[in-house]
């Protein structure tokens, strides 16, 4: 874990060996499912509802410090009460599990929407091909509400990278001019998968992922051009998780 003298509040940067969560719910999903990695949890003088989450740093011998001048150090908002500092960790993704796959995301909000999605509906892993938005950016794991600490996620520098150590994993890609369209009745009963999206701009490369696994799109109108990525995700993650009994 990083040393708390170590810490020096400032807005966040990538190349730091600590974050924050901004705000208290997902300051609380943190202390709940890994307070291993939490430092300190900061408190303004204006929040009101203390009592759950003071106890709960007690119960994990996590130090508490009310300090008004240091919101504005982190998070420039003023609608921020609380936030914790944790020191960034390393996943694995499990071999045995369904995962979704982000080839090179490049949208913080959809990346805590895709992280939600991930937890909720019963994949628990994530994998992200970089270069990609940062999954512990805290703008991510506030749109997750929390859940980036309820699931594995994991990075990987290139998709060959992440294939080398999934193989046994089925690969469904999601394109916009796939083959297949994914319905209720068309959805794949497999035990072993992976969803494969690509970055909101482009989508995944033709080039590469037109002769990987199975190709899938989801039905649209053509008064839009493409659905939002996380919406995508959401959709093509729940038919999968429905008919695979992951919910």
């Amino acid at each position: 874990m990083t040393s708390m003298t170590n810490i020096s509040l400032k807005q966040y940067r990538k190349e730091q060996d600590y974050s924050y969560t901004l705000g208290a719910y997902a300051t609380i999903e943190m202390i709940q499912a890994r307070p291993e990695i939490v430092e300190v949890v900061y408190i303004h003088s204006a929040y009101r509802d203390r009592s759950v989450l003071e106890t709960l740093c007690q119960q994990q011998h996590i130090p508490v410090v009310q300090q008004d001048k240091a919101f504005a150090k982190v998070d420039r908002k003023e609608n921020c009460f609380v936030f914790g500092v944790f020191s960034k960790y390393s996943d694995s993704l499990a071999s045995d599990k369904p995962h979704i796959l982000l080839v090179h995301p490049g949208d913080m909000g959809n990346l805590g929407t895709i992280i939600r999605i991930t937890a909720g509906l019963g994949f628990g892993n994530l994998g992200i091909v970089t270069p990609g938005a940062d999954h512990f950016h805290p703008k991510t794991i506030r749109a997750s509400m929390g859940a980036l600490f309820r699931i594995q996620c994991c990075s990987f520098p290139s998709f060959e990278s992440y294939r080398s150590q999934f193989g046994r994993h089925d690969l469904f890609t999601f394109m916009l001019r796939a083959a297949t369209t994914l319905t209720p009745e068309t959805c794949p009963v497999t035990e072993l998968f992976t969803l494969v999206f690509g970055n909101e701009a482009a989508g995944l490369d033709e080039e590469i992922f037109s002769n990987v696994g199975t190709g899938l799109k989801i039905a649209q109108t053509s008064d839009v051009d493409s659905l939002n990525l996380s919406i995508a995700t959401g959709i093509g993650a729940y038919l999968f998780a429905s008919k695979n009994k992951l919910i």
